[in-house]
């Protein structure tokens, strides 16, 4: 996971052709991060000595393809003896070590390497990135208004909620521009239609999978799947999320007030109580 990627690496033009074989793709495929955050690994790198594992879970906390990086070689690099998930970032460094962390993650390939000269993707990715880190908060807050004891996986799985196609940006920039015309043509199709049309898969399905096939938490695998939508932590995170995508442009869309009776349902508040407590997030 640590090979940098190289400019003239192919990326994705046209469809594979089952879940199967975008899972095989994506989990042979690089991760790309931040630039912000690689050159603030490198910054930490050069004083290992007086860095731990809180720190380096802060540096990484804002950028959701790093979390994923470390929590997936946690995973999948876990000794027999460990009776349980590595569930935060934190514990993923502790279970590692610093300096065997610091090996296993060199310098880092970036995304705006990446996509340098593809300016509308990466316009793409920032935009799945910013309503991640919306998201991400909405939950949280959420969460901790519930008193739920897993508010950490609970934000951790509203950062981590769209990742599929954070990678679909990276790897396969021109079919992630094909969907986002698609959808601005026609708001009113469904995001799980247009990308069955132009992926074949559904990325919700693809996200699964890979969060199988690299061993993620359990829980947080549990949380993330908006089919239990039944799971109070799995609503957390479902209407963190699709607040985050109604309020990316301000708050006159109109699924807003369907979200807002539902969030107020969750969390046992009237709408104007509910409303307050947005407005303070």
């Amino acid at each position: 996971m640590t090979t940098l990627i190289t400019p003239a690496e192919p990326q994705l033009t046209r469809p594979l052709p089952s879940l199967d074989a975008w899972t095989a793709h994506f989990i042979a495929a690089q991760i790309p991060v931040l630039a912000e955050t690689a050159e603030a690994l490198e910054a930490l790198r050069a004083n290992e000595d007086l860095t731990d594992a809180n720190s380096i879970g802060e540096m990484m906390s804002s950028d959701p393809l790093m979390t994923l990086k470390v929590l997936a070689y946690a995973a999948t690099h876990r000794s027999e003896r460990a009776v349980t998930d590595t569930e935060t970032v934190i514990a993923a460094l502790v279970m590692m070590g610093i300096s065997p962390f610091f090996t296993a993650f060199a310098a880092q390939p970036t995304v705006e390497d990446r996509l340098a000269d593809n300016p509308a993707a990466l316009a793409g990715l920032a935009e799945t990135l910013r309503r991640a880190h919306r998201s991400a908060d909405y939950a949280l807050a959420f969460a901790v208004h519930r008193m739920d004891p897993d508010a950490a996986m609970v934000h951790a799985a509203a950062l981590l909620h769209d990742f599929a196609e954070m990678l679909l940006w990276c790897h396969a920039p021109e079919l992630a521009l094909r969907i986002q015309r698609m959808q601005g043509d026609d708001p009113t199709r469904r995001s799980s239609a247009v990308q069955s049309e132009v992926l074949n898969i559904d990325l919700s399905d693809l996200q699964q999978s890979l969060m199988k096939a690299w061993r993620l938490p359990e829980l947080l695998i549990r949380i993330s799947d908006d089919r239990h939508a039944q799971h109070p932590s799995v609503r957390t995170v479902a209407l963190a999320v699709r607040l985050a995508r109604h309020t990316a442009q301000g708050w006159s869309n109109a699924a807003i007030p369907d979200d807002v009776r539902e969030l107020a349902a969750l969390l046992n508040l009237s709408e104007a109580a509910t409303l307050l407590l947005l407005d303070g997030i």
